[in-house]
């Protein structure tokens, strides 16, 4: 289903269902609710109306320009920004050009190639983005940092039928063309990483714009996919990452679903992955997916119906502090449907999460 479909809201009902809660934990989080929901469905007047009716009060949008043109500029960042609030709602972040595509799609694919002086050009073109956000009012942005892409082996039925995308290493493919392209390892990949992070950080801290990344999809074994490295694609890597270039403006768009796809036990593990980079204020937007199985072989799920509890970790999110924004990620696809009622659904029932952990306060 794609994300643009999302604003035909006639589902809004439909996302009242939530599932029976476990046993809340044996200590009181002492801190208020301080998240809230949000949406990254896009941007248009229908889109911001629906989000509006929702009770929403924070949106990332979509993509402003796949290049740095005239809608990167501070005035029409600056419009956009108003444009959005006019509907009661606050432009909390928007993506940078830098989306999860595969290398040979990226439009700053040099950045990550390593091609000189390409990747310098196009670091300064980032830069310039953050700075022009920072002056037009917008306090974060989120992107990727990726050579594969999403990764995925196809699609399997799920609840009612809907299309549930699904991933199993031993048959997962990815575009041919990005193993001509990418020719070498972990340190390759970190070696580029750190060269963005080295410039861009400092240019974010000027800006006092948060850039969140997210990490690579799905997790992958070490020396990544076959050949192709994946360093984002561990707890261990994104440890490793939110310590370089240290700062208050460099973190994680923490997609809960990706990192439970690189855990072997995503229940029992998650809780303890959030207080990890939640106490440390790493966490500055989070992806709400859900996922039936575990590392190397799940597939995607509506969220009462995975195996991870949204209330725990929503309590967890309370518990460290968390204060920004919960929105749906992926959802299965319902045959025949037009309008974005999975994505409705999703809403609902983040809704319904943080009312509850809001009355347990």
């Amino acid at each position: 289903m794609k994300r643009r479909n999302f604003f035909q809201f006639a589902a809004a009902g439909a996302a009242a269902a939530t599932r029976p809660a476990r046993a809340a934990p044996t200590t009181t989080p002492s801190r208020s609710v301080l998240f809230h929901a949000g949406t990254q469905q896009g941007h248009s007047p229908d889109v911001l109306r629906a989000m509006s009716a929702f009770g929403l009060k924070h949106i990332c949008s979509g993509v402003i320009s796949a290049r740095l043109d005239e809608k990167w500029s501070v005035d029409s960042l600056s419009r956009f920004r108003e444009q959005v609030e006019s509907f009661g709602l606050s432009l909390a972040m928007v993506p940078l050009p830098m989306p999860s595509v595969t290398i040979n799609k990226a439009s700053y694919p040099n950045i990550l190639l390593g091609k000189s002086p390409e990747r310098d050009r196009e670091i300064d073109e980032i830069g310039a983005m953050i700075r022009n956000a920072g002056k037009a009012g917008i306090p974060s942005m989120k992107y990727n940092l990726t050579y594969l892409g999403v990764v995925r082996s196809g699609y399997t039925p799920g609840r009612g039928g809907a299309r549930s995308s699904t991933f199993v290493f031993e048959t997962a493919t990815v575009d041919p063309r990005v193993f001509e392209m990418v020719q070498g390892d972990d340190d390759m990949m970190w070696e580029r990483i750190e060269y963005f992070l080295k410039r861009i950080v400092p240019v974010a801290e000027e800006a006092k714009v948060r850039i969140a990344c997210h990490p690579n999809d799905p997790g992958m074994p070490k020396g990544g996919f076959h050949g192709v490295p994946s360093v984002l694609s561990s707890v261990e890597g994104l440890k490793k990452f939110v310590g370089i270039a240290a700062s208050p403006y460099h973190g994680l768009n923490f997609c809960q679903g990706t990192v439970c796809e690189m855990l072997d036990h995503p229940a029992k593990e998650i809780p303890d992955v959030i207080r990890y980079f939640g106490s440390r204020k790493k966490i500055f937007n989070v992806h709400l997916r859900n996922i039936l199985g575990h590392r190397l072989n799940f597939r995607e799920a509506f969220p009462d119906e995975g195996d991870i509890d949204f209330l725990e970790c929503a309590r967890v999110y309370r518990e460290v502090g968390y204060d920004g924004m919960l929105m749906p990620d992926h959802a299965p696809q319902i045959e025949g449907d037009k309008s974005g009622l999975a994505f409705a659904f999703e809403i609902g029932y983040i809704q319904a999460i943080i009312q509850t952990v809001r009355s347990e306060a």
